[in-house]
């Protein structure tokens, strides 16, 4: 169907899957199914809360092993995703993805209150506490609540001195 070739014959007939959409393996826990054996297994640590990849630096332990590949980054400083637009790199792809929004001016995440756009998940979120009130930053000096982790961190000048919030 597409053209790949193997060396072995199970690495085909589970390619081929892909094509027919067979998922013969199950989790007994739930009703996820999965094309390859491998998957499940890796599946099955969501159940069990095992997480057998660890990073070597900080100890931190991971569920998956591309998350630990992708963890190990922030100790290396590796940024191997670049914007061919402006030549900032970024660790994850993902980022990447949702930064050249900025340059496409693409918003695809949107208020079902009020219709405003975001390029930005994160944002619709967070403009979503102005409809539902909530306010789950809190000053821990004053105890008064914002919308945002960026009000807040306006806000703790106030005790802090700094009053320059341009710096």
């Amino acid at each position: 169907q597409c053209g790949k070739s193997f060396n072995q014959s199970g690495s085909l007939k589970a390619h081929e899957r892909i094509h027919t959409g067979e998922k013969p393996y199950h989790c007994s826990h739930c009703a996820k199914r999965f094309i390859q054996l491998g998957s499940l297994k890796e599946h099955m640590s969501v159940h069990t809360g095992e997480k057998p990849y660890h990073c070597s630096q900080c100890a931190k332990r991971f569920t998956h092993l591309g998350n630990l590949k992708e963890h190990k980054r922030l100790h290396t400083g590796e940024k191997p995703y670049h914007c061919s637009r402006c030549s900032k790199h970024f660790t994850h792809l993902g980022n990447l993805k949702a930064h050249e929004r900025i340059h496409t001016g693409e918003k695809p995440y949107h208020c079902s209150h009020c219709g405003k756009r975001f390029n930005y998940s994160g944002k619709l979120k967070e403009h979503m506490r102005l409809h539902t009130g909530e306010k789950p930053y809190k000053c821990s000096d004053c105890g008064k609540t914002y919308y945002s982790s960026q009000s807040l961190k306006h806000h703790v000048r106030i005790h802090t001195g700094e009053n320059n919030y341009f710096s």
